[in-house]
């Protein structure tokens, strides 16, 4: 996809510092294990998928909340150096969000999220809302207080901006929430839990794992991607790796994106770490083309 003719995309949500440590298996409850390994790595699901959409060539602005902590000055160097505007992010007293993640062998994880300055995005500023309003398309996710998300799809909708939605973590959504969506992406779990909810969105993408993912359209047009062969080294942030592709590919149409999603997500899975892993343009091109 041209650069130029690329989509703005705003990207409301959340920036944690990752706090990763690796193991043979995850502990039982009251069990200690010894770890193999341990990194520091930004992520929070709305600034992974900011990273994974800029490197997919979107041009895009994020909007959320750092702590006036060294995990903040770093996330927003990350965000930065990929190519992500934050021109609007804010800077908060007091923690930046932190995750908690354990990955074992097989390369599946446990996360536990602490909110920190992304419980502070409780309301939109003017500058914020006229970025949503300029934009091609909004992505949001639930990391951060429910009505700001609300608040933000129901001014993009107003001014004509395409609102996607990634309902994760799983939490009650209002309906007014999903009238204004246009597509929702969603794992299995989501799937299952927004099943009455998903009928009707216009579009639907459902992320399989290792099996690829599924579109359907309110118009009842329906298509699989298979599942690509990679060697698995962690599973985090594949999700978000695929969100983000695949709104920046978005224009192409639902086949082209969901393609070039599922490749980025593949890719991911063969990193540690969330942004981390989060494929470029090159390494997306370079799996494609070797199908």
């Amino acid at each position: 996809m041209d650069r130029s003719a690329a989509p703005t995309v705003v990207v409301l949500g959340s920036v944690n510092m990752d706090l990763v440590t690796t193991t043979a298996r995850r502990p039982a409850p009251g069990e200690t294990v010894l770890g193999s390994g341990f990194a520091t790595v930004p992520g929070g699901k709305g600034a992974n998928q900011a990273v994974a959409a800029a490197r997919s060539g979107a041009r895009v602005r994020f909007l959320g909340a750092t702590g006036d902590d060294a995990f903040g000055t770093t996330l927003r160097a990350t965000l930065s150096g990929a190519g992500v505007d934050i021109s609007l992010l804010r800077t908060v007293d007091g923690s930046s969000g932190v995750a908690t993640i354990v990955v074992d062998e097989s390369g599946e994880n446990s996360i536990i999220v602490v909110a920190g300055a992304n419980g502070r995005v409780t309301e939109l500023t003017a500058d914020e809302l006229a970025a949503i309003a300029a934009a091609d398309i909004l992505l949001c996710q639930l990391e951060i207080p429910l009505a700001t998300v609300a608040a933000a799809a129901r001014h993009a909708r107003a001014a004509h901006t395409i609102v996607a939605l990634n309902p994760s973590p799983v939490r009650p959504l209002p309906a007014a929430l999903w009238a204004d969506v246009d597509l929702a992406i969603v794992n299995a779990l989501e799937s299952e839990h927004y099943s009455s909810d998903l009928d009707r969105i216009p579009h639907v993408v459902r992320t399989l794992g290792g099996d690829g993912a599924r579109y359907r359209s309110a118009e009842g047009t329906e298509f699989a991607v298979p599942g690509r062969t990679v060697e698995v080294v962690d599973t985090t942030g594949a999700g978000d790796a695929f969100t983000g592709a695949l709104v920046a590919t978005w224009p192409t149409g639902p086949h082209p994106a969901l393609t070039w999603a599922n490749a980025a997500g593949a890719l991911a899975t063969t990193r540690l770490g969330a942004s981390s892993s989060i494929p470029d343009r090159t390494r997306i091109e370079h799996a494609l083309r070797a199908d």
